[in-house]
């Protein structure tokens, strides 16, 4: 996109070096801003009219522990002066009313005079400098300051700089400021940005602004950094959220119509192949949903372009069924399979079940053959020989279903016929990798990618809008309940061996236990427990005499493939790892899992965990031993996963936790984040509407032929790395 490069998209990229000068543009690189067009669209974070004052409470709570430089308006209540000369220091009651912030001015006698006489001008003010703790109350170590005074401005030096500014305005914005950069340093760095592009023309062509019904850029960015009143702020946020909703979304919508372009090889199903033949011998009856997904995918696969479809289910859903079956229906129509998981134990794991599942319809055959396939597994680890054994079936299509890791994507690796690919744990895979089979051959593969963590609608519309998406939430009948409990380690020391005991008559009836820590080694006390001393604390200890084993990633893979193997057989009672067994593990006889010091994980990790139980017919139980205190958020976090096995509710409120900065990072993209502006959580509608807007782009201009658009939407990207 954008090869024109209109006027608007040269100005808008231009770098801050030759509007600010290179110091201040250095600065800037603190606020991830180094274009005209990331100042611009630098919100504030706070605006408030003459009589606003900042909620001091909100913002003590808001960064509790942490060093932020902060900007806030209050009232000065109190002055006093403690310590005696040389050592002098004022400090000032700030207050908004409710809440109460020291602020604390170092320096010779004569700068306190002045701040005296400064600070004693006007009851209220601005201040910023970093909030900082002692004896865990909060304070503003030596701020820069402006009062507020009918006349107008006094203060510190740089904060009079404000004056000229509030007085064009009825509100003051508070920016984002670091230690380099006081808040009205950016918003005098603003000014000239905006001056910079006076004479520059809206590049959104003006039919999508009426669509969308938004102003157009310049009324924008003066509405958001002087607003007259807060309709006018809304009306230009709103401008600017719909700038990045709507890139993103015609980015996603030229995927899909490029998707659409590209050849595929029908596979239409049989009623007479090896999956009616699976089918059959399930020792289980699928779900409603399964069936249903089951008959989409059917029919995405009859078609003569490349299904594109997120498949999305609750823990223990069974996907691994509904995507074998999808595979099944390739290899009946003469093609090949292939299963991409992240890891080698879940590849392993997955090459495991679904030899299991299949019985003797997995034995060595050739491809298409009447009564049996070939299933081959193919991971970095394997020796060369082994490797060149699994390609050579592969490029003979003697290999009907292949399942590996990374391995799989190497350009050096041919297939007879691929027609289908799976995707498993999805967000371990960057936008490239996910795509990177795609020209395996005349004909563009299937394309199923599956996640095992439900993703809330307005996710899923802005990372995977190449992607038709289908859920699977019903759980298979039979499955036993699990109840989750929060154990307090410091108030209740006893339950933490009561645990133990638990997890002892637990094997006594049969069961097996996994017991799983945030970290391999004892490096760093700070980052909770580690497997190795967890085992040996264990094994001499509460669970001695109990088989125990140790799984982590830095373990050789023929010892990680012992210990899964001992596990599922039932020859290993106790399985102490790390949060690798988070996907895949299917053992059915594990009943209770253990997790130790779990505010180290995060709410859609634990859920994952608590996952790998319950999957027999036994009642299964998951305790998160925690020192986080009451009402913290990480026990809030805990809490939380204890009340719910919801996993649609738990990623709602995950995201709304964590926001958009991990879940559109690099996992998903492969570069940062992608949204600056826009959460994907608060503006579901306007990424809906930028969504269907995005098709009609698509239907007007299928080629991408419109500088207007192209340009349009390539600033955005530019900026938010949106693009491939």
């Amino acid at each position: 996109m954008g090869q024109w490069k209109t006027a608007a998209f040269r100005e808008l990229q231009s770098s801050l070096t030759t509007v600010l000068g290179a110091a201040t543009a250095k600065a800037f690189l603190g606020l991830q801003c180094s274009t005209l067009s990331d100042l611009l669209r630098l919100l504030p974070r706070h605006l408030m009219s003459g009589t606003d004052l900042t909620d001091i409470a909100g913002l003590i709570q808001d960064n509790r522990g942490s060093e932020e430089y902060v900007a806030l308006m209050a009232r000065v209540a109190r002055m006093e002066l403690k310590g005696s000369v040389p050592r002098q220091r004022l400090e000032v009651r700030l207050t908004d009313g409710k809440g109460w912030l020291t602020a604390t001015f170092f320096g010779r006698a004569s700068l306190i005079a002045y701040w005296q006489k400064a600070l004693s001008r006007s009851d209220r003010g601005i201040f910023a400098g970093k909030l900082g703790w002692f004896n865990d109350t909060a304070q503003l170590a030596h701020p820069a300051f402006v009062m507020i005074t009918p006349e107008g401005f006094v203060g510190s030096e740089q904060g009079t700089k404000m004056a000229a500014r509030v007085a064009r305005s009825s509100f003051i914005g508070l920016y984002p400021q670091t230690s380099k950069l006081a808040t009205w340093t950016v918003a005098e760095s603003i000014d000239l940005g905006l001056a910079q592009i006076a004479a520059v023309s809206d590049p959104m062509p003006g039919w999508v602004a009426d669509a969308a019904d938004v102003v157009e850029m310049q009324t924008a960015f003066r509405y958001v950094h002087a607003p007259t009143s807060l309709e006018e702020f809304e009306a230009g946020k709103k401008r600017l959220l719909f700038d990045e909703a709507f890139a993103a979304q015609t980015v996603m919508a030229y995927r899909r119509a490029d998707s659409a372009a590209h050849p595929a090889t029908p596979r239409p199903s049989r009623q007479d192949g090896l999956r009616a033949r699976f089918d059959a011998r399930l020792p289980f009856t699928l779900t409603e949903e399964q069936v249903d997904v089951g008959r989409v995918i059917e029919e995405d696969l009859a078609r003569s372009h490349p299904m594109q479809r997120l498949l999305q289910g609750e823990v223990g859903s069974g996907k691994t069924v509904v995507a074998l079956r999808a595979m099944l229906t390739v290899v009946d129509a003469g093609g090949q399979a292939v299963l991409l998981a992240p890891t080698e134990v879940l590849a392993a794991q997955h090459a495991a079940t679904i030899t299991a599942l299949m019985g003797d319809l997995a034995a060595d055959g050739l491809l298409g053959g009447p009564e049996s396939i070939q299933v081959v597994l193919l991971t970095g680890s394997m020796t060369a020989a082994a490797k060149g054994a699994v390609a050579a079936q592969i490029a003979s299509g003697q290999a009907g279903i292949i399942i590996g890791t990374h391995a799989v994507l190497s350009r050096g690796l041919s297939f007879a016929d691929l027609g289908l690919v799976v995707i498993d744990e999805q967000h371990r895979f960057g936008v490239e990798q996910r795509s990177s089979l795609s020209d395996r051959g005349p004909t563009h593969p299937h394309s199923l990618v599956m996640t095992a963590t439900p993703i809330p609608r307005s996710v899923a519309m802005t990372v995977f809008g190449d992607l038709d998406v289908s859920t699977l939430t019903q759980l298979p009948a039979g499955r036993g309940e699990v109840t989750t409990t929060v154990v307090d380690q410091i108030r209740h020391p006893g339950w933490v061996e009561r645990a133990w005991q638990r997890a002892r008559e637990e094997v006594a009836q049969g069961h097996q236990v996994y017991v799983v820590a945030p970290r391999i080694d004892p490096t760093d006390a700070d980052q909770g427990a580690s497997v190795t001393q967890l085992a040996q604390m264990l094994t001499a200890g509460p669970l001695s005499g109990v088989r125990l084993a140790v799984l982590h990633s830095r373990l050789p893979s023929s010892e990680k493939a012992e210990v899964m193997a001992g596990f599922a057989a039932g020859t290993v009672d106790v399985l102490v790892a790390t949060s690798m067994i988070e996907v895949g593990l299917d053992q059915p006889n594990a009943s209770m899992m253990i997790i130790v010091d779990a505010q180290w994980f995060g709410v859609s990790q634990l859920h994952q965990l608590r996952g790998r139980i319950g999957r027999g017919s036994a009642p299964g139980v998951c305790l998160l031993l925690t020192d986080a205190e009451e009402g913290s958020a990480s026990r809030d976090r805990l809490d939380l996963v204890a009340s719910t096995r919801d996993g649609f509710v738990l990623a709602n409120a995950d995201l709304a936790q964590r926001r958009e900065g991990d879940v559109l990072g690099t996992n998903q993209s492969g570069r940062r984040g992608a949204l600056r502006l826009l959460s994907v959580l608060d503006h579901a509608e306007l990424i809906q509407t930028a969504r269907d807007i995005a098709a009609q782009v698509v239907a007007r201009d299928p080629q991408m032929t419109d500088p207007g658009v192209s340009d349009y939407v390539s600033e955005i990207v530019a900026r938010a790395d949106l693009a491939d």
